[in-house]
């Protein structure tokens, strides 16, 4: 036997025997990093249950807040929270599924339209949230003469989401298969009923993926939101009226109000709760879109 064989047998003995090894290490690396996240997400939760249960009542989510948000609860807060969220969700929503649209199915992408838009998107997305909130009050408050109000706060946190929700859905698109395009076309079906009945059902679980990192970074938002939709505390009475939101009276109450930190973990519990409730429907709707459209009728 050649020399060069024997080498090459030698090393193939090594690499067998390494193999285990190897797979042992990386599978304890994986459970020990899952684990430090578990913990460190364990430790915050249970930190902020410990120091804000205690002010969860049915008058703190009833009652408005009172004495710079030290007493009374946080009824506006949450409604103008909503609002603003609404808002974002209603504008972001169907303008990234339309873009993402376009990039998968429309354009090539290779062309420069579509890597131009790419480069942009990937910019936009790593852009620090006070640089959109200095854009939504120069551009909303002031230009569109929105002023401080819940629009303007949505509309600004629109801007936010997009990059992640375009991206996400233009992800679960590429990832369905050409055949089901090709099966579509070879049935006579349209490009748009193709597009409607089989693709954006199987990018169903992107888009929710993206849709639940777009409200997780809007409710936890804060800074731009200081610029755009304001600190007032008060009942909204319209779109055009300025809200606060929950991000932004927990900053308040932890960084301006001597005496505030109860009020602020309280507060940070209810907007943990929001959050998974959002979450979660977001992700039944989704489930029960997806078992209408797969299941036959």
């Amino acid at each position: 036997m050649p020399l060069e064989n024997y080498a090459l047998a030698a090393r193939a003995e090594m690499t067998r025997k390494s193999a285990p090894i190897f797979e042992k290490l990386f599978t304890t690396t994986a459970w020990l990093s899952a684990l430090l996240v578990m913990s460190f997400f364990s430790w915050m939760v249970f930190d902020i249950a410990a120091n804000g249960f205690a002010k969860i009542s049915w008058s703190f989510l009833t009652e408005a807040p009172l004495s710079a948000g030290r007493k009374g609860g946080i009824s506006t807060i949450i409604v103008s929270t909503l609002l603003i969220l609404a808002v974002t969700i209603v504008v972001a929503v169907p303008l990234a599924i339309a873009v993402a649209v376009w990039l998968a199915e429309f354009s090539r992408r290779e062309g420069f339209a579509a890597r131009a838009i790419g480069i942009t998107l990937d910019v936009l997305a790593g852009i620090p949230s006070i640089v959109f909130g200095l854009f939504g009050n120069a551009f909303f408050c002031v230009f569109l003469g929105l002023g401080f109000s819940i629009l303007s706060g949505g509309l600004t946190l629109a801007c936010m989401v997009l990059p992640i929700l375009i991206r996400a859905t233009e992800a679960g698109l590429r990832a369905a298969p050409n055949e089901w395009r090709q099966g579509g076309a070879a049935l006579g079906l349209s490009k748009a009923t193709t597009l409607w009945q089989v693709l954006l059902p199987a990018a169903a679980p992107a888009i929710t993926a993206g849709l639940l990192l777009g409200i997780g970074r809007a409710l936890a938002e804060t800074a731009a939101l200081i610029f755009t939709s304001g600190y007032v505390d008060r009942m909204p009475a319209s779109l055009n009226d300025s809200g606060r939101a929950l991000a932004v009276h927990i900053y308040d109450l932890s960084m301006n109000v001597p005496g505030g930190d109860q009020a602020a973990y309280g507060s940070t519990l209810i907007l943990i709760f929001l959050l998974i409730v959002i979450n979660a429907s977001a992700i039944f709707i989704t489930n029960r879109i997806l078992k209408a459209r797969i299941q036959p009728k």
